[in-house]
């Protein structure tokens, strides 16, 4: 087995795995369904997921190699299916710093993960996407009285289906293993922590973030 000790600058892992040869050597070689389950087009099972979820991941590259996840939440079926090969995911009001946005006008990379409360099994859709406005797409993609003003469109590399062992290692979905919500500071405290903000009073702002949740979702 050969491993190489050479880091990136940070902390100094031995034993770095850092070829495919040596992944492959300790971690072996996936199963024939493993392989044979990834479609390059989305078929009645994968629509049927998108149809039901409400929260999709969404991982981009920039130009420069960093990478980013982002949310999406929205009310099921709020991601359209165009066709075995194309989605619509409306971007909804956010904060406007646009990383997602913005990695996807510099590289058009996209990986997907699709979740359904309650299933721990996940969707994984990984593509090519484009920024669009495409009026009669924006019009199919109003929520709440809402047209966005924005969509991300998806073409479809490849598609499949994700199993539920992160889920039930994690016990994600089982409530009796949920930390007290009091564990974590608000929001607003640990921006202020964060950010600085001098002048800003913690219940100023807290109260600012409740009132966009309540009113700046669509």
């Amino acid at each position: 087995m050969t491993f190489m000790g050479e880091t990136h600058a940070g902390y100094p892992f031995a034993e770095v795995v850092s070829s495919e040869a040596a992944l492959r050597d300790t971690l072996g070689y996936p199963a024939e369904l493993s392989v044979r389950k990834q479609l390059d087009a989305l078929d009645r099972h994968c629509r049927t997921f998108i149809g039901l979820s409400p929260f999709v991941l969404i991982a981009t590259t920039g130009a420069t190699g960093g990478g980013d996840v982002s949310p999406r939440g929205d009310e099921p079926g709020s991601v359209c299916v165009l066709d075995d090969h194309t989605l619509a995911i409306p971007e909804r009001p956010g904060n406007r710093r646009a990383d997602t946005l913005l990695n996807i006008v510099q590289t058009g990379h996209v990986g997907l993960l699709f979740l359904i409360p309650g299933v721990e099994e996940t969707l994984r859709v990984n593509g090519r996407a484009q920024v669009v406005r495409d009026p009669s797409l924006l019009d199919r993609t109003t929520g709440a009285g809402k047209r966005p003003i924005l969509a991300i469109a998806v073409s479809v590399e490849e598609c499949f289906l994700h199993c539920a062992k992160a889920f039930k290692r994690s016990r994600l979905w089982q409530r009796e293993g949920w930390p007290d919500r009091s564990a974590l500071p608000t929001l607003g405290q640990m921006l202020l922590d964060q950010a600085g903000l001098p002048g800003v009073e913690l219940q100023d702002l807290d109260c600012a973030i409740e009132e966009s949740y309540a009113q700046g979702l669509y």
